[in-house]
C-alpha cells in the first residue's frame, strides 16, 4: 500500500466525488478511478459504494479513512522531524490534554521556550484520556496530560503540581445557586450531566456517596463547551472543573463543591518514546517553570 495511493482515496474521501478528486489532485478520472479499483483488489474489501454524483464509504472504507489520516499525519511528522534535525532547534511538539486550567503552565513553559527558539511550534490537542491515550499510543503525540487518577504502567510520568477543583454548572434560574457551595444531598434528586471519562467519575460517585445506579445521569459530555449548552437548555445540571468557563453575563453560574474535591494530574509519555531536540528542550524547560510555580504557591 502506497503513501501516494491512501492520499489518493482521502481526496475522494473528502471531496466525494471522483471528477472532483482528481482534479484537486491533478490526475485524470480514469487514472485516480484505476488507482482506487486496486486498492480495493489489493485489501480484498470494498472501500466505497459509486452513486450517480456521490461517493460514499463503506465500514471498512470509513475505518481505512481514519488509519491512513493517522498514517499520513505521522509520516509528515517524522520528515519534518528528520529535515529540521541539525545545529538549528526547531520543530513541533505535539501536546494532547484535558480541559484544565492546569495547561496554563504547559503554555507558560511552552512560551519561555519560544522566546529563545522562535522556530519550535507547539500544537495543543483538547481531549479526554480515551482520546488522548489513543493519540499517544499511535506516536501522534509527544506528551499527554490525564486527569485524575492513570495507569501508572503504562506510561512514563511525572505528577503535575497544579490541581483541579470540581464544581457544578448550573442555571442562575436554579434553586441551587442561591448556595455557596452545593452538598452530596442537593443533588441526589437532579438531573446530572456528567463527564464520560471513567476514572474522573469513581471519584464524583464517592463524593456524591451513592452508587452510578442510584443517581439520575441524564447525559454525559467530554467538552464543556457542550455541557454547557445541555445546562443553559435546562436539561441537568453538570459536574465540571472550575476556570473552565467564563459564566459572566450568562445564564449560568458555577459553585464549588462542599466538602471540597480536586483532581490531580500526571504529564505522560510513551515508555519507548524518543524525543526530538524540540521535545527534549521543552521537557527540560517545563521542570524548570514548574518548580518556579511551586516555588511561588508554598
Amino acid at each position: 500500500m502506497e503513501l501516494r495511493v491512501l492520499q489518493y482515496f482521502l481526496a475522494v474521501a473528502r471531496e466525494q466525488n471522483i471528477s472532483a478528486a482528481a482534479q484537486s489532485l491533478h490526475l485524470t478520472q480514469p487514472t485516480l478511478s484505476r488507482q482506487l479499483k486496486e486498492l480495493e483488489e489489493e485489501l480484498g474489501k470494498q472501500l466505497m459504494v459509486r452513486g450517480n454524483r456521490k461517493i460514499t464509504l463503506t465500514e471498512d472504507g470509513m475505518l481505512l479513512r481514519k488509519r491512513a489520516e493517522e498514517i499520513l499525519e505521522l509520516v509528515d511528522r517524522t520528515e519534518k522531524e528528520v529535515m529540521q534535525s541539525g545545529n538549528t532547534v526547531n520543530g513541533d511538539i505535539y501536546i494532547g490534554t484535558g480541559e484544565t486550567d492546569g495547561v496554563r503552565q504547559i503554555v507558560g513553559a511552552a512560551k519561555q521556550l519560544r522566546e529563545r527558539y522562535p522556530g519550535i511550534h507547539f500544537h495543543i490537542v483538547s481531549g479526554d484520556a480515551v482520546d488522548v491515550c489513543e493519540r499517544l499510543d499511535k506516536g501522534l503525540l509527544d506528551f499527554g496530560v490525564l486527569l485524575g487518577d492513570m495507569d501508572k504502567t503504562r506510561y512514563h510520568y511525572m505528577e503535575l503540581p497544579m490541581k483541579d477543583t470540581w464544581g457544578v454548572l448550573m442555571r442562575r434560574d436554579s434553586p441551587l445557586a442561591q448556595q455557596d457551595t452545593v452538598s452530596p444531598h442537593d443533588l441526589w434528586d437532579k438531573p446530572l450531566i456528567l463527564s464520560r471519562q471513567v476514572d474522573n467519575k469513581s471519584g464524583l460517585y464517592r463524593w456524591l456517596k451513592k452508587e452510578p445506579s442510584e443517581l439520575y445521569t441524564v447525559a454525559t459530555y467530554n467538552l464543556i463547551y457542550n455541557a454547557s449548552l445541555m445546562v443553559d437548555e435546562g436539561l441537568g445540571y453538570a459536574f465540571t472543573l472550575d476556570k473552565l468557563l467564563n459564566t459572566t453575563g450568562s445564564n449560568l453560574c458555577f459553585r464549588l463543591l462542599k466538602p471540597k474535591l480536586e483532581l490531580g494530574m500526571h504529564l505522560v509519555w510513551k515508555k519507548s518514546q524518543t524525543f526530538s531536540k524540540a521535545a527534549e528542550l521543552f521537557w527540560e524547560y517545563l521542570q524548570t517553570h514548574l518548580a518556579s510555580f511551586q516555588s511561588n504557591s508554598m
